[in-house]
């Protein structure tokens, strides 16, 4: 597996986490041990753009603090699909190396505008392009 090439420039990191949706996790923690159950299978990921690169790092459960990298794209190969940009927990589906299907990551709005800048650059996703997923709706026709 190759990784970014020394000297890449930076651009944004977005963290994220797998598993059901974050809203859930209420209704996980009535049921017993479920909510603890759910929370140790969650993997944490941080995705980092740059110039020419997608770098997928493991992030540590407890400190959040990057690990290894996990996963490297090239910038125009990075295989995401199902982009929804949502209020509070936005989420992309990503078909990593390591999966048969594609893996689920949610991402917080506190990263939304390193998610954006990561949506601007992406690939087209199934349900259209990530950027169309940004852009403000058309503004009704004037009369």
């Amino acid at each position: 597996m190759s990784v970014a090439p020394p000297g890449e420039t930076f651009i944004a990191s977005v963290h994220c986490e797998t598993g059901p949706s974050p809203w859930l996790n209420s209704l996980f923690d009535e049921v017993p041990f479920l909510g603890l159950i759910v929370a140790l299978t969650r993997k944490f990921y941080f995705v980092t753009l740059t110039n020419t690169s997608v770098v997928i790092n493991s992030a540590n459960r407890f400190t959040n603090r990057p690990g290894d990298v996990v996963f490297s794209f090239p910038r125009n190969a990075f295989p995401v699909t199902r982009v929804k940009r949502a209020t509070v927990w936005s989420s992309m589906h990503v078909q990593l190396p390591s999966s048969t299907k594609p893996t689920r990551l949610n991402i917080h709005r506190y990263w939304r505008n390193e998610f954006d800048q990561l949506l601007a650059v992406v690939p087209a996703s199934v349900e259209g392009s990530p950027a169309a997923a940004i852009a403000p709706a058309p503004e009704a026709a004037q009369a």
